[in-house]
């Protein structure tokens, strides 16, 4: 499986992660999609982001290269954690800090705030409708911050508060709260 970064520092470099982890990274052309989006909202440069189910690591690459100050990238599956890592020192990422931790226990023991989170559960997890009402009664976005939740066709965030569009591209979908 290959990521590439799209931006920034490091623009065009690849990463190969291993078969075995069990993940759905972002397409490419969903990626761009999501940045051109978020470069319309927020300055990346100096921003503090929080990469919820962050799995290879892919959007937390793509944040660092484009100047976050830190990226915090929380998966369950210590493989994928230990790839992050490895492949954050390989690059120079300083900025990139792993947590081995389900997302739902970090976000409930969270006291920090982030300009940028982005959450990308499971397609099937049948939880991810509960993600932003959790993100916003514990208050972890900063003032103008931004929550993005990728997500199946079959669910659908519109009415959860907060809520302000929904983007869809092929099979990934983009629901943006702030």
């Amino acid at each position: 499986m290959h990521i590439r970064i799209i931006s920034g520092t490091h623009r065009g470099r690849k990463l190969t992660a291993p078969k075995n982890l069990p993940v759905r990274p972002t397409t490419d052309f969903a990626k761009e999609s999501l940045f051109n989006i978020l470069n319309n909202h927020l300055d990346l440069d100096g921003i503090d982001a929080l990469d919820l189910f962050s799995g290879t690591g892919n959007i937390s690459f793509e944040l660092a290269s484009r100047g976050a100050k830190a990226v915090t990238a929380v998966d369950s599956n210590s493989k994928c954690c230990s790839f992050t890592k490895e492949k954050a020192i390989e690059f120079g990422f300083e900025n990139i800090r792993t947590v081995k931790s389900n997302a739902f226990s970090f976000i409930k023991g969270m006291s920090g705030k982030y300009d940028l989170i982005f959450a990308d559960p499971p397609y099937d997890m049948d939880t991810t409708n509960t993600l932003p009402g959790l993100i916003f009664e514990k208050e972890l976005l900063k003032e103008g911050g931004i929550l993005v939740v990728e997500h199946n066709r079959d669910t659908d965030l519109s009415l959860s508060e907060h809520f302000q569009e929904k983007r869809t591209y092929g099979n990934v979908n983009f629901s943006i709260f702030q």
